[in-house]
């Protein structure tokens, strides 16, 4: 039973806030481990910012995968071939294991020195690394919930995502309050507890996605968990997609670490303040991403239906909700800027800090809105290669110009993070024009 889609608000709106609400879940939970490391001093809160950003830059490759598999899935969704959406999810979930197990050893074998020559504080090195000990082992489980996320995101069955990543939230917040403060009769590990806990919350989530995919009738069809003989020829049509994903995600994570890294070379308060930011700033980055979500499978949907002529029409459309949703969010950070940040730290330097950050990624927040709907449209069509090479044309501008600032103008960190504004303008202004030109209607996957 597929699960046709239209260009229609109603449609757009269905299919995106059961996203958005998981992501909500989801960015809840990131906002709630940073108030509660907050109390353990600003080195455990820089800390867990960067052993963060360096564990999710290499998750980036699984995510990339899963985007891959999700324009395949939405695509077949589209034509109504339901048993190759099965054997797509079974293929993803033997190359995802697999790595998993590669990114552990590297993990393991590499994190300690590739973090030494980055990080100028002792004490936040120490404390990385730690982190980064246990948070390793969350590759397994967290890929596995990846391609389920892909599935249920390709079908157009958005709801048992949100339910799933609030069940995730849940977890990890109860848990986080145990591991961490040694509440609930758990010991108290400081730093290494949130890192066990959103392990501990993975294996909750994937517990719950195994259970209703197993036991729904509605997901018979698709003939999941039938571990058919792998395929060479499919494994090439999802790497075509994946590929270029895979490594656009990780250049913008690798970006995003080496950003933190050009923070903390201004000093720790400065890193600490930034991760302040980065709880905020994704938290109100949700509706959007959630938007962009649904953009490519709403794209992929389409034009699996035979309707490229309403692929430009639903894009305009979900960028009116995007620009509109973004900037209700940004009021409050405007006024409310103190109010937000006493959810993380008590400390008044560290507020004063803050407020300077919050300011500019008001600003930052508006670009994305609009860039990330175009870029997703981009994305959805299936020309993933070109999407690739504006993303490293856009980082490496971004890069650059926040170099310059720390280290050759000893700018402060608010004007360090203004190059966001600059990132996502250049992101949109690219995909748009590549957009415009229609070469993308040629492309069959």
């Amino acid at each position: 039973m597929t699960t046709s889609v239209s260009n229609t608000y109603r449609s757009i709106w269905s299919i995106s806030y059961p996203i958005i609400i998981g992501l909500v879940a989801q960015n809840l939970m990131v906002v709630i481990d940073t108030a509660f490391l907050g109390r353990l001093g600003e080195v455990t809160l820089g800390a867990a910012a960067i052993g963060g950003i360096f564990y999710l830059t290499l998750v980036m490759f699984g995510a990339g995968f899963g985007v891959g598999m999700q324009i395949l899935i939405g695509r077949r969704n589209g034509e109504g071939k339901l048993r190759n959406i099965g054997r797509i999810f079974d293929h993803g979930l033997y190359f995802m294991l697999l790595l998993a197990l590669l990114l552990i050893l590297f993990m393991s074998v590499a994190a300690p020195a590739l973090l030494s020559k980055f990080i100028s504080s002792p004490a936040i090195l120490k404390e990385s690394l730690v982190f980064i000990s246990y948070r390793r082992f969350g590759y397994f489980f967290g890929f596995l919930i990846i391609v389920f996320n892909s599935f249920y995101v390709g079908i157009v069955r958005t709801r048992i995502v949100s339910a799933a990543t609030i069940v995730m939230a849940l977890s990890n917040v109860v848990l986080d309050y145990g591991l961490i403060f040694g509440n609930l009769g758990l010991p108290a590990m400081g730093i290494a507890g949130a890192a066990l806990a959103t392990n501990l919350a993975e294996f909750i989530t994937f517990g719950f996605y195994l259970f209703w995919s197993v036991k729904s009738k509605n997901i018979a069809s698709f003939r999941l968990f039938r571990f058919q003989k792998t395929k060479r020829r499919l494994y090439q049509s999802i790497f075509k997609m994946a590929t270029p994903v895979m490594w656009q995600y990780f250049i913008s994570f690798s970006a995003w670490f080496v950003f933190f890294m050009i923070l903390e070379q201004i000093g720790e308060t400065a890193l600490a303040a930034s991760n302040i930011t980065r709880s905020v700033y994704m938290l109100l980055m949700i509706p959007v991403w959630g938007l962009s979500s649904a953009t490519t499978t709403l794209v992929s949907n389409i034009i699996g239906q035979g309707k490229t002529e309403e692929v430009i029409p639903i894009m305009k459309k979900i960028l009116t909700i995007s620009v509109l949703a973004n900037l209700f969010m940004v009021q409050f950070i405007i006024f409310f800027p103190r109010q937000i940040i006493s959810f993380f730290t008590e400390n008044p330097e560290l507020t004063e800090a803050t407020i300077p950050l919050l300011r500019v990624i008001t600003l930052a927040l508006i670009a994305f809105s609009v860039s990330m709907i175009i870029f997703s449209t981009l994305s959805g069509t299936g020309k993933t290669s070109t999407a690739l090479r504006i993303e490293i044309i856009s980082i490496a501008l971004y890069l650059l110009f926040a170099f310059v600032l720390a280290t050759g103008f000893n700018a402060p960190a608010s004007s360090v993070w203004f190059v966001e504004v600059l990132y996502y303008s250049l992101l949109g202004l690219f995909a748009f024009i590549y957009l415009k030109r229609g070469k993308w209607k040629e492309l069959v996957v």
